[in-house]
């Protein structure tokens, strides 16, 4: 690690949501009266990190970037969902100008605030060693080697190219598999080499549930336990998360986790735990998030001439969906 990188900090816990754009949610988390350019600024003091989706689905222009990065709070994060240009359709191979032109599209410019970049595979995508392994190897694990990357671009962007980084920190990697073919210790092992997450995806049974811990940080995905995008999660359920997240951020393993290898040496230093719920149909995913939040110390922030409502109306929510 260079002496000019800023480390992100151990045992940090962040509760949020995946992405914040979505018009059922408005009247129902978002205040009737919010304007909707407002809608991040109350999201990002719900709760303390949003993963950024929109990039899955297409190079943004550095412009809503840097309006991202400044209508947040200073401790605020965003994990950034990987390019599908990248996973779907590349499918990893032959990536590197794609993944230039993605680390130059702006994302440089989310500085000390840029939290994982998240890597989803589509479910047909099997498992394979050796393009793994040269995909996790471009992979840049700080700003400045991003920076570096980004200088390889192809010119296909929305707007100019950024290539150089606001400050320089450390690039953490997940990635979320949905084929059966990588539940084998194998595929653990290969991201414990490259210290890259495994995404712990709750997703109602329909795709493989990972818990083994391979990174120094826990990444989590909360689809819906019952039904994929759509259920709420209970008490009950809330209770179970917060019993784990609490013993991974203390850098051990829950006893009845989901492995496929024995748990590692607990870490002394503890684990950066990230959880982002996507159970967005019916509005559930902001307030089972700030509950859980709740539920581990974390209140919401005031919003300037708003106030954050952390109880969900069903009616409401039934309607908007």
């Amino acid at each position: 690690m260079s002496k000019t990188l800023t480390p992100q900090a151990t045992r940090d816990i962040r509760i949020g949501i995946s992405g914040w754009t979505y018009p059922p949610w408005r009247k129902v988390f978002y205040p009737e009266e919010l304007p909707q350019h407002r809608e991040l600024e109350y999201a990002s003091r719900a709760l303390r990190s949003i993963e950024i989706n929109g990039t899955f689905y297409s190079l943004q222009r550095a412009s809503s970037i840097r309006r991202w990065y400044d209508t947040v709070p200073e401790n605020f994060r965003f994990s950034v969902k990987g390019n599908r240009f990248i996973t779907h359709i590349r499918r990893l191979k032959d990536v590197k100008g794609p993944l230039a032109n993605f680390f130059a599209s702006g994302l440089l410019q989310l500085g000390e605030k840029q939290g994982p970049f998240l890597w989803q595979f589509p479910p047909s995508f099997s498992y394979d060693r050796a393009l793994l392994e040269a995909f996790f190897k471009l992979l840049p694990r700080s700003s400045k080697e991003a920076a570096h990357l980004a200088k390889s671009h192809d010119g296909r962007l929305p707007e100019r190219a950024v290539l150089k980084a606001r400050t320089d920190v450390r690039l953490r990697h997940a990635i979320e598999i949905r084929h059966r073919s990588f539940e084998i210790p194998e595929f653990i092992e290969l991201l414990r080499e490259h210290e890259i997450a495994i995404v712990v995806a709750d997703a109602a049974k329909k795709w493989p549930f990972i818990e083994d811990l391979t990174a120094d940080f826990v990444y989590v995905r909360l689809h819906g336990h019952d039904e994929l995008y759509k259920s709420g999660y209970t008490k009950r359920a809330l209770d179970a998360w917060e019993r784990k997240i609490r013993r991974w951020a203390k850098g051990g393993s829950p006893q009845e986790a989901q492995r496929l290898t024995p748990p590692p040496s607990p870490r002394k230093s503890g684990r950066d735990v990230f959880v982002y719920f996507d159970n967005d149909v019916k509005v559930h995913a902001p307030f089972d998030a700030m509950t859980l939040a709740m539920h581990l110390g974390m209140k919401p922030k005031p919003v300037d001439g708003f106030k954050v409502d952390l109880h969900r109306d069903p009616k409401a929510a039934e309607a908007a969906s």
